[in-house]
């Protein structure tokens, strides 16, 4: 009868069938329980046949064999399908739990499922290629048929006993070789239809129905959570194996701090390493307990091991194996030429009485072991042969594989091995005990890994994570992460390594066996308890004990009749999984690796990322760090300090050294704390290790690099420090405080000209060749930090995806602030300068009294609204009160007590640099606030000028201090601002209540206190011209860069773009012609020094928002812009609080902290200066100035009295066209 015949004959027979069921659904219990009985029937007669039919195969590989499995598989398919739609037509509801139970089992029925027999058809065709492709592969020396060697014995054998590297090598990768590449297509195919199967049972993928079996929602996450308990033992085995290998193989094939090459541990597939024993045990001097020469000289054979194992079972008062079993298995490989396939495996034949092992037994240790797990399932099969056949299989597939294996724990002992007369003599030596543990840990540890990462493979090939061109990709990933182990050789995306483990091809899933290694020493702690063992676990031998044998045979009975929680419950007396009883097995053995690893200067672990999921171990070394880099950083900051308050080229050799010193500590840690697979990790822990990971320029790999990177920072910044500009007559002024002063006081167009041309001529074209250098290596370090430039790894640091279109946001909401000040402030500049100043355009860029025009408040005396009432500008002032600059920095402390916050440490007095120093050392005078690290030292480095100006920047830079003194008691890397706007919103939010006419007015700095709108209108006016002009040169500044540093911007477009910048956001232009061999934005500091600026209009938002949330603590009523929380320490308390987090908490959470919400928000500043912009408004109206500018002459020479005579022209041929 054709194939095609067959297909039609059951698609009626199922029509047939619903045509008599298909009906409303059957909720009569009794009818469910016939049914279920009549498939009993009827599928042992079936899963029978199934059965002999791939038995027929395994134990005789010929194509026609293979046919007939095939066919058999197809019937039993078709027959579970018939049953799942009969199962189907009952409704459960009210259903005792037995019937429920057993009949939800006949709905999810594996690859029957597949409604398209074609398809089933392919599948089965599939897995019947892969399996014989493993079963029949071969490596033949040198492509001669005549010697070749199979996988069972001969490669095995290799990969046990050899220990010639090369030889090693050659088995390991022809076997890959052999078995590999030729699978993938296959396996792409049986990817695709296991996973249509799968959502006919109702699940996304196979690796999602796999895990159904486990009946628990987060299986996932109990193998990982027992992973990572289990992850140190592993580590320490690993250090002190790899150890071994190096004083076997030598340097030259073992890094002794990297991964294993994969094919020297006695294993093809290096899932367990037992047979390496004799490079590895701890005592080789004393007794063996290995027992292969004893097996041999006691001539055992393959069925005296199996009697042997027998024999373990019924002195439990188990069920001994009955006659059919010694009659069908095939216990060693058949001698007649037959093909077959080695993999040992325990088989039920589900008729109640026909159980076999199929095993190519060796007579070894490692085999002796392998009888007694297989033996392990056939016990299983036969205490629960006689429920329903549903219910023949482990409580979960790990309770299969465990039972065997706990079996062997106790006959594997030397108490054990002695008895049976496989020692000559009883071992009792604490030597022997660590020779026993570390055979059985090089069985049980060793395997750990490899059991778990086998499914976390598959599952993310059947979720679709890992596509065909990555799988052998993926595999090594996983390989060196869990494992530690790296290809001998190297492989491609060609190879198809998985497809060289049986499980791969055979469609086993593989998760069971990891199980199995915790419920093993689960169930052998409970065995041993009902045995009456006292002593360590790992002595226990349960041979002998009924009692022991009743725990576990109650439990085996069970079958998965239950769900195995209540399995689990009936043996161990807890529902859990827990690896704390195969922790206490090895525990003596752990605490010698680790004593040996010690002393030998190891390192633990190797270089695969996330390789390390012990949290203990990285909070340990987490504190090591903190302690180490506190006097790494200090070391570093001093050699710093002295340069940027001494320059010299010694200083700064030394300051370059020690940021070397700092990057190579900073790699060193990253490299250690990559080891760690964070997953399950505390918070707090996970954020410091994920801090730790990205390291800036120390990520660079090459030191050369990183050498030439530091020297071309040193470079730029020692230009831009020591820069000046001279006269003809060979006057000097370097930019503090000479070329600043001028900029800040003079009235003269032309001499604001000079200072502002030559200094942009002394420091700029000569920095661009190094800033162009200093992109390039500055974005390599970038992508080594993960990120693809600099601009994107600056932007990382405020853990938000979208900061570009926060900061835009928030400057588009201000911009018509800015655009109104704008206005007004050209008007007064045109009345002072004429014509110089267009009405219409961009102001010229050097009449702002800044050097950037960044900040405009040098220039208040011209565009005050009301200069007759007492002004608040408080230089005078302080100069006729006596102050010097630490009086200034006193007055600043004592405002940061009065909330009851920290005052300056001694130190901080005693070593800070607070006035340029009049020895003739040249110093960075750009004002900055400075952490030591170690707790005590903090300082700040200002050319304090005795101005209004500079009394805002004292406070501004004792805010950075502050922020220092209230997080200094954090981890190191917690101490820095919530997001860098932060650090720079602290000082400033201070200086919004030191600034105001009533703070100045109570520490004496105004003589009388005038409360009236024209006082207020000139204060805010003083402050819009620091704070609102500001708003788009701190926007602009890393725009500019980020467009650099993405590439948008080439070298000979970086002056055009600035002064289009420029022109775009401030409405300024050049005042002479600027070319594109100069290099303008060199002449701002925190370009050459390369400190990111987006912080500054950040903290221009933040600091209005803290303002306003400090005032409301106050108690302040009133407009927002009189506020001053001077005294209030109800006030500091909330401050403190934020600043006492530092970073440990992502920013939002601190602004959400202080302010109650957690988006940055312009409607604080808003609110401060709307009576200004109220006025602005009405004086650019009344005025009839035209809001904006003509931006079309961003690096060309200034509007003039030319474009205004173009502008006038124009305006009159157009009146006249339209007469």
């Amino acid at each position: 009868m054709s194939p095609r015949l067959i297909r039609g004959i059951l698609s009626l027979a199922v029509v047939a069938v619903c045509l008599d069921t298909c009906r409303a659904a059957n909720n009569n219990e009794e009818d469910a329980i016939e049914f279920l009985q009549r498939f009993n029937e009827e599928a042992q007669i079936q899963y029978y046949q199934s059965s002999e039919a791939s038995w027929t195969y395994s134990t005789n590989i010929t194509d026609y064999n293979q046919q007939k499995r095939i066919e058999a598989s197809l019937r039993v398919a078709n027959f579970s399908k018939h049953y799942q739609l009969l199962a189907k037509e009952f409704d459960r509801t009210g259903f005792s739990f037995d019937v429920d139970r057993q009949l939800g089992g006949l709905l999810y029925i594996g690859d029957s499922a597949l409604d398209d027999q074609d398809k089933l058809e392919e599948l089965t065709n599939i897995k019947a290629s892969l399996t014989t492709r493993y079963s029949t592969g071969k490596v033949c020396r040198d492509d001669a048929e005549q010697d070749c060697v199979e996988l069972e014995p001969g490669l095995t054998r290799i990969m046990s006993t050899s220990r010639d590297y090369e030889e090693l090598l050659w088995a390991w990768k022809g076997w890959r070789d052999a078995v590999g590449p030729s699978a993938k297509e296959d396996y792409v195919n049986y990817v695709k239809l296991k996973n249509e199967a799968a959502r006919a049972n109702d699940q996304p993928d196979t690796g999602a129905y796999w895990r159904s079996w486990y009946e628990t929602e987060d299986l996932q996450r109990q193998v990982e959570r027992l992973y990572e308990e289990l992850g140190p033992l592993y580590l320490q085995l690993h250090t002190y194996v790899r150890r071994k290998l190096y004083d076997h193989y030598g340097p030259e094939k073992i890094d002794i701090t990297g991964p294993i090459p994969a094919h020297l541990l006695g294993n093809m597939w290096a899932q367990t390493w037992g047979n390496i024993i004799d490079l590895c045990i701890p005592y080789p001097d004393v007794p063996s307990i290995d027992i292969t020469d004893a097996l041999v000289e006691q001539k055992y054979t393959p069925r005296l091991m199996f009697e042997r194992s027998d024999d373990f079972f019924t002195s439990l008062g188990l069920i001994e194996m009955p006659e059919l079993f010694w009659e069908k298995s095939m216990i060693e490989k058949p001698d007649d030429g037959r093909k077959v396939v080695c993999h040992a495996s325990a088989w039920d034949f589900s008729n109640g009485k026909d159980f076999r092992i199929k095993q190519c037994t060796d007579i070894t240790t490692d085999d002796f072991g392998t009888v007694h797990h297989e033996m392990g399932h056939i016990e299983y099969y036969l205490q629960y042969k006689d429920l329903p056949l549903l219910y023949r299989g482990g409580a979960n597939p790990g309770f299969h594989e465990a039972v065997g294996d706990v079996l062997a724990l106790s006959v594997t002992t030397p108490k054990h091995l002695y008895e049976i007369g496989l020692l000559p003599e009883p071992l009792d030596d604490p030597k022997i005990d660590l020779n026993y543990l570390m055979i059985t840990a090089l069985e049980k540890i060793a395997f750990l890994p490899f059991g778990y990462l086998m499914d976390q493979w598959r599952w993310s090939v059947f979720a679709g994570d890992t596509l065909p061109e990555d799988y052998n990709t993926k595999w090594w990933e996983l390989r060196l992460k869990y494992q530690g182990l790296t290809p001998p050789i190297e492989r491609t995306q060609d190879d198809f390594d998985p497809a060289a483990k049986f499980h791969i091809p055979n469609g086993t899933p593989y998760i069971r066996y990891f199980i199995s290694r915790i419920l093993q020493f689960q169930f052998q702690q409970a065995l041993c308890e009902a045995s009456g063992h006292t002593g360590p676990l790992h002595q226990c031998d349960i041979y002998n004990s009924e009692e022991a044998g009743t725990k576990l045979g109650d439990m085996l009975k069970m079958g998965s009749s239950k769900p195995w929680p209540d399995a689990l419950e009936a043996i161990v007396g807890s529902r859990e999984m827990s690896a704390k009883p195969l922790i206490d097995y090895f525990q003596p053995l752990i605490d010698w690796l680790d004593q040996q690893n010690k002393a030998n200067g190891d390192v633990l672990g190797w270089a695969a990322e996330g390789s390390n999921s012990n949290e203990s171990e990285a909070e340990q070394l987490l504190a090591t760090f903190n302690e180490e880099a506190q006097v790494e950083y200090a070391k570093a900051t001093e050699a710093s300090w002295a340069y940027f308050t001494n320059i010299t080229d010694y200083n700064q050799q030394k300051s370059i050294e020690a940021d070397l010193l700092v990057a190579a500590f900073e790699k060193r840690w990253q490299r250690t704390f990559k080891q760690f697979d964070q997953t399950g990790f505390s918070y707090d822990n996970k954020r410091q290790l994920g801090k730790l990971l990205y390291i800036g320029d120390a990520a660079l790999e090459d030191q050369a690099k990183l050498e030439e990177l530091t020297n071309v920072k040193a470079s730029l910044e020692t230009r831009y420090s020591t820069g000046e500009v001279c006269k003809d007559d060979g006057t000097c002024y370097s930019l503090e405080p000479g070329l600043t002063r001028i900029l800040t006081s003079s009235r003269d167009y032309d001499e604001l000209l000079w200072a502002w041309q030559g200094w942009r001529d002394a420091v700029g074209p000569s920095a661009k060749q190094d800033y162009i250098k200093y992109v390039e290596l500055k974005n390599e370090a970038a992508r080594a930090n993960d990120q693809p430039d600099c601009g994107a790894y600056w932007r990382s640091w405020y853990e938000t995806d979208d900061l570009q279109g926060q900061v835009e946001r928030l400057y588009n909401e201000l911009r018509p602030l800015y655009a109104q000040l704008h206005a007004y402030v050209r008007r007064k500049l045109h009345e002072r300068y004429g014509d110089k100043v267009s009405l219409r355009g961009p102001i010229p860029a050097h009449l702002f009294g800044n050097m950037w025009a960044q900040s405009w408040g040098n220039i208040l005396e011209l565009v005050i609204p009301y200069p007759d009432v007492q002004s608040i500008d408080i230089t005078d002032a302080l100069v006729e009160q006596g102050y010097d600059a630490v009086r200034m920095f006193e007055k600043s402390d004592e405002f940061f007590t009065s909330l009851g916050l920290i005052g300056m440490p001694d130190e901080f007095w005693d070593k800070s640099m607070l006035e340029k120093p009049d020895d003739g050392r040249d110093v960075v005078c750009h004002a900055s606030a400075w952490d030591f690290y170690n707790g005590i030292d903090f300082r700040i480095k200002q050319c304090t000028d005795i101005t209004t100006d500079h009394f805002g920047t004292v406070h501004h830079e004792m805010g950075h201090v502050e922020y220092y003194l209230q997080y200094e008691h954090q981890p190191v890397v917690y101490r820095r601002g919530a997001n860098p706007g932060f650090h720079e919103a602290v000082g400033d939010v201070l200086a919004l209540s030191v600034m105001t006419p009533k703070h100045l007015h109570a520490v004496g700095l105004l003589p009388e206190l005038p409360e009236d709108d024209k006082t207020d209108l000139n204060y805010l006016m003083s402050t819009a011209l620091d704070k609102i002009a500001f708003l788009p040169f701190g926007y602009l500044m890393d725009q500019w860069r980020w467009s650099v540093f993405a590439g948008d911007t080439p070298p000979e477009d970086y002056n055009t773009k600035w002064w289009e910048l420029r022109t775009k956001y401030q409405g300024v232009s050049s005042p002479v012609p600027r070319k594109a061999t100069d290099f303008d934005p060199a002449a701002k500091y925190h370009i050459p020094s390369g400190t990111p600026y987006i912080r500054y209009f950040v903290s221009s938002i933040l600091q209005y928002q803290f303002h306003e949330a400090l005032c409301k603590e106050a108690g302040h009523e009133g407009p927002l812009h009189q506020c001053d929380i001077y005294q209030s320490e109800a006030a500091g308390a909330k401050l403190g609080e934020m600043l006492q987090k530092g970073s440990s908490r992502p920013w939002p959470e601190a602004l959400e902290a202080i302010t109650g919400s957690s988006e940055m928000s312009a409607e604080p500043l808003i609110e401060f200066f709307q009576p200004l912009i109220d006025w602005l408004e009405a004086q650019n109206d009344l005025n009839g100035d035209v809001i904006g500018w003509d931006d079309d002459n961003p690096g060309g020479v200034a509007t003039s009295m030319v474009g205004s005579v173009l502008a006038l022209f124009i305006g009159i041929v157009a009146r006249m066209l339209f007469v």
